[in-house]
């Protein structure tokens, strides 16, 4: 049975919290004042940046010796400009098409487009749903291991390809089984969805949060992966453990649970009964799909492939499982156009706000260290007030700023592109790895949408559960501590290892 949030709670849900856009352009409006009162400055490389395109482009670091402001004062953005120049009303259309096809924006946007797309596709066939249910129908009497291999699962779908929304739909399937087994709400939506966010807090392979902050921050796509597969088991386990413990709880006392009173209406009126469909088809699919990634890994390991091939990858991969449902009977042609244009379009407010964030860089006069502007002034007075601090103390408060700036801006790719611009060039200042500031941008971003109430597929989950916020709160909390605990201890290893 499907469970669908009554109108007045979409209300309450949703009138909580102003739309990213909306935050975006009121932080546009301080920008645009901002690029008045301050002065623009500008700074020089160390050395300089290669010339050929690609994922070996990197950036010379920045001498933070070499700042000086511009001998002629800036006038500041006009409210509208003329001639293909950056205006306050204009930042909406120069942000999407401002950078190119190697990175910020339009090339991210592109990126996202045609990743959602595919996997679009994928969602289409339904073959990680049939592979999931059969997966729940081949452990139903292995209850010992049916909590640590679903945490598993959907934690290894959050770092792949940053499954998130798709929980809420497990959330629905999942919920009968769950209380008939003798647990409640809250573990569902631990083994769904916050199992999915665990993994894209700490993967290191996911294509919507690690490949465009690295790419923006230019460093090489999918680097560093031995920390953040380490940082993946610790974290996975840790929450598995966590929920077990939980769930073992519960059953064992039921009335102990915060959410038995609504987890009683539940069991009054749905069906406990979970039917599987998987087929040989489903496993060509996924195998399709898995030699896919493969693919990638080999081309960005081997070939230094960066964002455009990747997103040429997930286009093939997206084509041959679309070729494979069809020849199957599973999809008819218009079918995997449909989950293309769904998929590209659960993803296109992400992509909006990529370039809508680039915007709000262009106002304050554009993220090049060489030309004077204002963000560079606002990047060397931040260093200023972090620079005496020590780098552990530093590194740790990227992970405070990241975590915060998540409340408002819940999309993994919009928070890159409107924080790494600053967070990358300012790791430079403080004698921080670029890698490290990724870092904080990644388990900042991640870890904080097992709680916020802006996050769209938190909400659909507990939504999907019957299960109000303030209740889910009053248990994740303590949850949440452990788990910015040990994301801060990963930080200061990043420091003690001088991560890249």
């Amino acid at each position: 049975m499907v469970i669908v949030m009554s109108h007045e709670q979409k209300q309450t849900n949703t009138a909580s919290m102003p739309d990213a856009l909306v935050i975006l352009f009121f932080i546009m409006v301080l920008a645009a004042i901002a690029s008045h009162l301050v002065p623009a400055g500008s700074f020089q490389l160390l050395e300089p940046a290669p010339v050929a395109e690609g994922a070996a482009k990197v950036k010379g670091k920045l001498d933070p010796n070499s700042f000086h402001f511009a001998e002629q004062a800036d006038p500041g953005v006009p409210l509208f400009a003329e001639g293909g120049a950056v205006g306050f009303f204009n930042y909406a259309f120069e942000g999407l098409v401002s950078g190119n096809k190697w990175g910020s924006a339009v090339g991210v946007v592109m990126f996202i487009l045609i990743t959602g797309g595919a996997f679009g596709i994928l969602m289409k066939t339904g073959a990680i749903h049939n592979g999931i249910l059969a997966l729940i129908d081949r452990t139903r009497n292995l209850q010992f291991l049916f909590i640590p291999i679903l945490f598993a699962l959907f934690s290894l779908g959050g770092a792949v390809f940053g499954m998130g929304e798709e929980a809420i739909a497990f959330c629905i399937v999942l919920l009968p089984l769950m209380l008939a087994l003798g647990y409640d709400a809250i573990t569902t939506v631990l083994v769904t969805y916050v199992a999915t966010q665990i993994g894209f807090a700490t993967s290191w392979m996911n294509p919507f949060n690690v490949a465009i902050a690295q790419g923006i921050a230019e460093i090489p796509l999918f680097s560093g992966q031995e920390l953040r597969m380490a940082m993946w088991l610790v974290f996975t386990i840790f929450g598995m453990v966590f929920t077990m413990r939980y769930a073992a709880r519960v059953k064992q006392n039921p009335e102990s649970s915060v959410s038995y009173q609504s987890d009683q209406r539940v069991r009054a009126v749905q069906n406990s009964q979970v039917s599987s469909s998987y087929s040989f088809l489903d496993s060509v699919i996924l195998a399709l799909f898995f030699a896919g990634l493969a693919w990638i890994i080999w081309g960005v390991t081997a070939r230094q492939y960066f964002i455009p091939e990747i997103a040429s990858q997930f286009f093939t991969i997206g084509v041959v499982i679309g070729f494979a449902a069809v020849i199957g009977g599973r999809l008819r042609v218009n079918d995997v156009a449909d989950g293309f244009k769904q998929g590209a379009a659960d993803l296109l407010p992400a992509s909006l706000i990529v370039g809508m964030a680039k915007g709000i860089v262009l106002l304050l006069g554009g993220d090049n260290p060489e030309n004077p502007s204002v963000l560079n002034t606002l990047l060397f007075y931040s260093a200023q007030s972090l620079q005496d601090l020590p780098n552990y103390l530093s590194a740790w408060l990227m992970l405070v700023v990241q975590s915060v700036i998540n409340f408002f801006v819940s999309s993994g790719s919009g928070q890159a592109a409107l924080t790494m611009p600053l967070i990358a060039p300012l790791s430079d200042l403080i004698g921080l790895s670029r890698q490290t500031a990724v870092l904080a941008f990644q388990l900042g971003d991640g870890l904080t949408n097992c709680i916020i109430p802006t996050s769209a597929a938190l909400i659909g989950c507990l939504g999907a559960v019957r299960l109000d916020w303030a209740i889910w709160l009053k248990f994740v909390w303590r949850l949440q501590l452990y788990l910015f605990a040990l994301a801060s201890m990963f930080m200061l290893v990043a420091v003690a290892i001088d991560y890249q």
